[in-house]
């Protein structure tokens, strides 16, 4: 029997001119072989049909069409177990094979490109990312990178920082602002806990961070919360996360948190917004030149939303704010102190008496010390002073005599002596 290779080598070399016999001892075949081949030409192979073999579903494939038919939405899972239960024997892949090929397919919509006007939202979140610092090696730290996207152009603005505490996410806020050169009309949220706490009560909407509302109030832009288990909604920020990760932050190295803010900064200028979106077809920090103008112009000043709490002062004279620790000046009598924490600095109240004002620290476990907070200690030897006289009872004092009059004393004594022994019997 000639398989198709044969076959078709065969007709090849009878194109190329050899004869019967030459192409019968080249490919092993019979003349007659030959022959009936080049009669025949090119001719497709056909084959018979596979006999199926029974398999240990087979019993059970009528239920499986009657169940899947009725209700599309069973599992391989809920219709194992039943199958369990009525004696099959076999595994779980070819049941799956099975159900694929009956279960009526799902057809779903194509899903519609949600495009906004220039300048009208911009989409912000948070993703954690796990990082080793040069300056710390073995040390694995969790950073969040807090991003802001404008949804016309793309163009995307970040920063990495180790809190998402609200007095982190209103600093990323004004400094995203001042970055654009304005603010969005509205800005969609995931239902971060610093942005919205929650839902009041029917059709009385979302309760937003009233800190938030200022921050809105005071740039010009409405909050806005994305519907609960709708990622699609803000499909504009979730997507870059997954590109910086894989075009930034993997196989890079980073000497710590202002290393790894730096460089990101030159990746953005240079990569991330220098491309061509997908989407738009537009190289992204132009599309952004054309946006600008739609954004809301910046206030006069930033905002100073002030976030008040009460903290010890331990025993070194500090005080702990976001994981730093500040001073507060020796003399300092009250234990508990009142806390104003900006977007830019700490401030410490003694009752109505201001007694600090620090830089913030964005770090973790630093120390800001202020000049003059710490007076240099005395030394544990006081200096000798002339100590007054103690004052004796009557009676007990003792007049300082000279000591020329204690040895004319003695040679007295010891004149008597002697002419006390002379005179004696």
């Amino acid at each position: 029997m000639v398989n198709l290779k044969g076959w078709m080598m065969i007709l090849e070399l009878h194109q190329q001119g050899l004869s019967v016999s030459a192409i019968a001892e080249r490919t092993g075949h019979d003349r007659k072989t030959v022959r009936k081949v080049i009669a025949r030409g090119l001719v497709v192979p056909t084959y018979a049909a596979r006999t199926p073999r029974p398999t240990l579903l087979g019993p059970y494939e009528t239920y499986l069409r009657e169940r899947v038919a009725a209700w599309p939405e069973l599992s391989g899972v809920r219709l194992l177990r039943e199958l369990r239960e009525r004696g099959y024997a076999g595994g779980v892949t070819q049941l799956n094979d099975f159900l694929r090929a009956v279960r009526p397919p799902v057809i779903a919509p194509f899903e519609v490109r949600f495009e906004t006007p220039a300048g009208r939202q911009a989409q912000v979140d948070f993703a954690h990312f796990m990082v080793e610092f040069t300056e710390q090696p073995g040390v694995q730290h969790r950073v969040w990178l807090f991003a802001m996207v404008l949804g016309h152009s793309r163009y995307l603005w970040g920063q990495y920082v180790l809190h998402q505490d609200l007095g982190t996410v209103l600093r990323c806020h004004m400094l995203a602002f001042e970055h654009f050169g304005g603010t969005p009309h509205e800005i969609l949220y995931d239902r971060m806990k610093t942005a919205v706490l929650g839902e009041a009560a029917i059709d009385a909407g979302i309760v937003y961070n009233a800190k938030l509302i200022g921050l809105g109030a005071h740039y010009g832009f409405k909050p806005r919360a994305c519907k609960p288990y709708r990622a699609k909604t803000k499909g504009k920020i979730e997507r870059p996360f997954r590109y910086v990760r894989a075009n930034f932050f993997l196989a890079r190295s980073f000497a710590n948190l202002d290393d790894l803010n730096r460089q990101l900064r030159v990746w953005l200028d240079t990569v991330a917004n220098a491309r061509q979106h997908g989407s738009t077809g537009r190289i992204v920090a132009e599309h952004f030149k054309t946006e600008r103008v739609s954004l809301k112009p910046l206030p006069a000043g930033r905002f100073d939303a002030v976030l008040r709490t009460e903290r010890r002062v331990s025993h070194e004279g500090m005080v702990s704010v976001g994981g730093n620790l500040y001073s507060v000046p020796d003399g300092t009598v009250k234990r508990v102190l009142e806390v104003e924490t900006t977007a830019d600095c700490v401030r410490i109240h003694d009752g109505h008496r201001l007694v600090a004002v620090h830089t913030l620290l964005h770090g973790r476990r630093q120390r800001s010390l202020l000049p003059g907070h710490r007076q240099p200690r005395r030394s544990n030897a006081a200096p000798e002073v002339d100590k007054p006289s103690p004052i004796q009872p009557p009676g007990h004092s003792v007049a300082r005599r000279g000591l020329e009059i204690y040895a004319a004393v003695a040679e007295r004594l010891g004149a008597v002596s002697r002419a006390t022994s002379g005179a004696a019997p």
